[in-house]
């Protein structure tokens, strides 16, 4: 399948707002209707707030003509639109989401030794926005009885079988266990482990962290909780000196060297510049330490290593300054922050 980014003259709003109404390819989105596609988007909008406007008719359909001319799909397909549709109201949909309701990690050991990358992996579908046929299978396992192993026949021992018949019993000479003891019953508490108390911190915050946060500002602190906060919040300090003292590094040297062959020119250069080129190879070296460490909780991708490929469009991202800068003052700022490749949320903070 074609990314939608392909599309000359997209933003980046309108990529979510189509993703979000169920249009993830090129294919998809050749095959959707003119006014149903644009009556979906601002349904979207609506729910979910991406953009200030939703997209005009005319945008719309110079999309749905550029990804045709990319698909190689003729002008009659129109009349095959493939709408999302909510599967969540099918109750097998509904019974498998009981049966599984977390999606658990892919460890970055597996994809070491798999040789994969982050975009072997195939995306998941959103199950209450998704177009066209859906299979679901949802088995019922049920436990197989234990069978006996049949007992060894001897010529001198004869094994007694069990006989169909039973003994009643008497339940007048049953006598409760209050009036034998004399005692309250105990309660019993539910034994709740260190184990499942670890994997209920892994997964979400504790009751207090978010106490009096609003759930959609940055400030409410959510996803999975790192492994190592404290080297990655050092990691994060580290990448944003560097990215500060390296420019000032180059310009301070330039200003130096001038000032120390036309000294009559450039009087007006201080001394004390020097600190720039000085501190670029310790805060270079720190980098080395703590800044290349510093991995995603999830997928494992380094996320202060500056990298050539295809970002998530969830990421922390500003213009002229790429994904590393924002992701690490996002990550100091509000104690999480989202991957630059996989998107997913992770913490600092329990």
């Amino acid at each position: 399948m074609t990314n939608l980014s392909s599309i000359p003259g997209i933003a980046q709003s309108s990529l979510e707002l189509l993703e979000a109404a169920g249009f993830s390819d090129l294919e998809s989105l050749a095959k959707a209707g003119l006014d149903e596609l644009a009556q979906e988007l601002i349904r979207a909008n609506t729910m979910l707030q991406i953009t200030d406007f939703a997209p005009a008719r005319n945008s719309v359909a110079g999309w749905i003509a550029a990804a045709r001319g990319l698909t190689g799909m003729v002008q009659d397909a129109e009349g095959q639109v493939t709408m999302p549709v909510n599967h969540e109201i099918m109750p097998q949909v509904a019974r498998m989401l009981a049966n599984a309701p977390f999606a658990i990690p892919l460890p970055a050991k597996v994809l070491v030794e798999q040789h994969l990358s982050v975009g072997d992996i195939p995306p998941a579908i959103f199950l209450n926005r998704y177009s066209g046929d859906l299979e679901v299978r949802v088995e019922d396992r049920v436990p197989m009885a234990k069978t006996l192993r049949p007992a060894p026949q001897s010529g001198h021992v004869r094994i007694a079988e069990n006989s169909g018949t039973r003994m009643e019993i008497d339940a007048s000479r049953i006598k409760s266990t209050d009036v034998l003891a004399g005692a309250a019953p105990r309660s019993v508490i539910a034994d709740t482990g260190p184990k499942d108390d670890r994997v209920a911190l892994i997964r979400g915050p504790r009751v207090g962290t978010n106490l009096g946060r609003d759930p959609q500002s940055r400030r409410f602190i959510r996803g999975v909780l790192h492994s190592h906060p404290l080297s990655l919040g050092i990691g994060a300090v580290v990448t944003l000196l560097l990215a500060f003292l390296l420019p000032m590094a180059v310009i301070s040297a330039g200003l130096l060297l001038l000032s120390d062959q036309m000294p009559l020119s450039f009087t007006w250069v201080p001394k004390w510049l020097l600190v720039f080129p000085l501190g670029l190879p310790v805060v270079g070296f720190a980098w080395l330490i703590w800044g290349i460490s510093g991995s995603c909780r999830i997928c494992g991708q380094k996320l202060f290593v500056p990298r050539m490929c295809l970002k998530n469009s969830k990421a922390h991202h500003i213009r002229w300054l790429g994904h590393i800068i924002p992701t690490a003052a996002h990550l100091l700022l509000f104690r999480w922050f989202r991957c630059i490749y996989c998107g997913t949320p992770v913490r600092l903070q329990k």
